[in-house]
C-alpha cells in the first residue's frame, strides 16, 4: 500500500496502514500538495479543532512544485515552539501526557532540514508507543497512492475513546494519532484494532 507521508497522521491513516496486510511505501517522489496531511495535523484544544502547520521553504520550488523528498521545512518562524506549546497545552491534563511528553518533545527542539525526514521520525516513535508491526518504507520511484483523495478523508471510528475535552466538544473524529496516544497510552493499539477491517 502506498500512503503519502503524513506529520502526525490522522487515526485513518494507521487504520488503513494496518487494514493493507502488506507492506506500506511512503510516496516521496509525489509533487508536495499543500493544505494536507502532508504538513498538517489536528488536534483537540480547550478552544476545539486545532490545525497545526508546518511551514515550508518554497524556494527550491520550481514552477510551484517540488518532490516530496526535497521540500525543505522553513526556517522562518519559531513553528516547533508553537507547536509543542498547543501540545502541552491541549493535552496537559490527558492520562498519559505526563508519561510520554519526553517521548515528544524532542522532536519539537532539534531543527529539522526536511519534511520527510522529521515525519518519518515522528511517525516511527508513534508506531513504537503504540506497539504496533508497521513494515514501513520510502517508495524508490513514482508509485502513486493508493487513495484519491488530497488527503485521507476524515474517517468515521465505528467506536469512540476517551478523549480530555469530551464533554466540552463531543467526541471528535479521526484527529492526530498524538490525541489517541495522549489519552490511551497504551490502549491506543486496542482502539486501533477495533477499527482494522
Amino acid at each position: 500500500m502506498v500512503l503519502p507521508s503524513a506529520y502526525l497522521p490522522p487515526i485513518d491513516w494507521f487504520v488503513r496502514a494496518m487494514s493493507s496486510g502488506e507492506p506500506i511505501f511512503i510516496e516521496q517522489h509525489e509533487n508536495f500538495i499543500k493544505q494536507t496531511i502532508r504538513n498538517r495535523c489536528v488536534i483537540d484544544s480547550p478552544n476545539g479543532v486545532l490545525n497545526l502547520s508546518i511551514p515550508i521553504d518554497k524556494s527550491n520550488f520550481s514552477m510551484g512544485k517540488c518532490q516530496m523528498k526535497d521540500v525543505k521545512i522553513s526556517t522562518h518562524s519559531d513553528w516547533q515552539h508553537q507547536h509543542w506549546y498547543a501540545l502541552e497545552t491541549s493535552y496537559y491534563n490527558s492520562p498519559f501526557f505526563e508519561y510520554l511528553q519526553d517521548d515528544f518533545r524532542p522532536f519539537y527542539e532539534k531543527r529539522w532540514t526536511y519534511l520527510m525526514d522529521f515525519n518519518e521520525a515522528l511517525l516511527n516513535k508513534c508506531i513504537e508507543l503504540i506497539d504496533i508491526d508497521l513494515d514501513i518504507n520510502r517508495t524508490g520511484r513514482y508509485l502513486g497512492l493508493d487513495i484519491n483523495e488530497k488527503s485521507i478523508p476524515n474517517g468515521m471510528l465505528s467506536h469512540s475513546y476517551y478523549q480530555v475535552f469530551a464533554e466540552k466538544h463531543g467526541f471528535l473524529q479521526n484527529l492526530s494519532i498524538i490525541d489517541l496516544i495522549f489519552n490511551m497510552g497504551p490502549e491506543s493499539v486496542i482502539t486501533l484494532m477495533r477499527e482494522v477491517k
